[in-house]
Formats: structure tokens, C-alpha cells, sequence
């Protein structure tokens, strides 16, 4: 098998569904935003996802899965560590923080059970999701653009899946919503790369309001 071949199914690997970080169990705000109609058909969930993706995990999440990625392959931990405590810092409510940590902690986990980190030692405040997956594709000799695709990829399918179970929404409506956005995701992930470190981050107020308020929601499927 090529090089290529290998990494290109670790890549698959990384962003299958089946990986067992826990993802499935949470919405990042979408249980909210269904609950008071913001989503509540297939043009609104479309929109929905495409606003955080555009919005918030293209400045945030993959602009900092590239820099993490880079400072991995180049051996600066100092700059891993600085980039994956600005991630977590980014989070602007309490659920979407644990989300965070959680799914980085079960990806850590599995990498070292694969003896994958080098002896790495994770910090207090806990390791970003997107700071694991670098680990794991550097680890796998997976190419940062190609990681950012897959995140991006995984991000997308996950998000579906909860409208999928929200609004709700059929299968054909939600390939439909995977179709649409698809060239978005390589669009996010060319704007990711070349941005500059003022211009990334940023602030949802929407979002953030609907997150805060998941935590009382009277019944709930998702864990944000």
C-alpha cells in the first residue's frame, strides 16, 4: 500500500462517525435553535450549518487545526500548546468548553493506547479536539490540508445527523443539506489556511445566547 493510499484512510478513520470520541451526543446549539424555530425545515437547518461554518469553525477551529498541525510537524510544542489553550479560551459558553475537552480527552485516549503521542503529557486546562485530531494526523502522516477536509468533513456530517434527529428531517433532505454544502467545506478550508492570526477568532452572540440556554431546555437529546 502507497503512502498516500495509508494516510488517506486514516484520514477516513479520523472522520468516521464510528470513531469513538462521543460526538454524536452533541448539537452545538442546535437543540436550541430548534427549540425556539430559528431550524425548523431543510432550507433553515442548511443555513443553520452553513453560518457556523463560514462563521465560526473556519476563523476558529480550522484556522487553528492548521497552525496546530504545522507547529506538530515542526516539533514547536510551545507553539501546540499556546495555540490549543487559545482554542479552548475561544469557547464561549460552559457546554460548548466541555464538548471541547471531552471529545479532545477520548481522542487522546485512543491515541495512546495506539502509543501514538511521544510521550506527551496533557496540560491542566485539558486538550481542544481539533489539537488531538493534529496529533493524529501528523502522527499519521496526513497532509494539513487534508487533515482540515476531514475535519471539516466530520463537523458537517455530525451536524447533519442531530437535524436529522431535531427538526426532524429524512435522509434525502439531509444528503441534500451534505450536497449543497460540500464545496463550502473546501472553501472554508482554502480561507482557514491563508488567514492571518488577526483574523481569526471570533463571536456569535445568537449561538452563544442559544447554547446558555440549552443547559434548561425541559427535555433535550444533546449534550450542547
Amino acid at each position: 500500500m502507497s503512502r498516500s493510499s495509508l494516510a488517506l484512510l486514516r484520514l477516513m478513520r479520523l472522520a468516521s462517525p464510528a470513531l469513538p470520541v462521543g460526538a454524536y451526543a452533541y448539537s452545538q446549539g442546535m437543540e436550541s435553535a430548534v427549540s425556539v424555530g430559528f431550524v425548523h425545515d431543510q432550507p433553515s437547518a442548511a443555513r443553520w450549518i452553513e453560518g457556523i461554518l463560514t462563521q465560526m469553525l473556519t476563523p476558529v477551529d480550522l484556522a487553528a487545526l492548521w497552525r496546530l498541525a504545522s507547529a506538530r510537524q515542526t516539533g514547536d510544542i510551545e507553539a501546540f500548546w499556546r495555540w490549543n489553550a487559545w482554542l479552548l479560551a475561544s469557547r464561549e459558553t460552559q457546554e460548548l468548553h466541555f464538548e471541547d475537552v471531552q471529545m479532545g480527552a477520548a481522542l487522546w485516549r485512543i491515541l495512546h493506547n495506539l502509543d501514538r503521542l511521544d510521550h506527551l503529557k496533557m496540560p491542566p486546562d485539558g486538550i481542544s479536539f481539533a489539537a488531538a485530531f493534529a496529533l493524529a494526523g501528523v502522527g499519521w502522516q496526513i497532509e494539513p490540508a487534508e487533515l482540515l477536509l476531514g475535519y471539516g468533513w466530520s463537523w458537517l456530517e455530525n451536524q447533519v445527523a442531530a437535524a436529522t434527529k431535531l427538526v426532524p428531517l429524512g435522509q434525502t433532505a439531509a444528503q441534500a443539506i451534505i450536497e449543497e454544502l460540500h464545496p463550502c467545506i473546501d472553501a472554508c478550508t482554502q480561507r482557514a489556511i491563508v488567514l492571518n492570526e488577526n483574523e481569526m477568532g471570533a463571536s456569535l452572540p445568537g449561538l452563544a445566547f442559544l447554547s446558555a440556554t440549552h443547559e434548561t431546555l425541559y427535555t433535550r437529546l444533546f449534550r450542547s
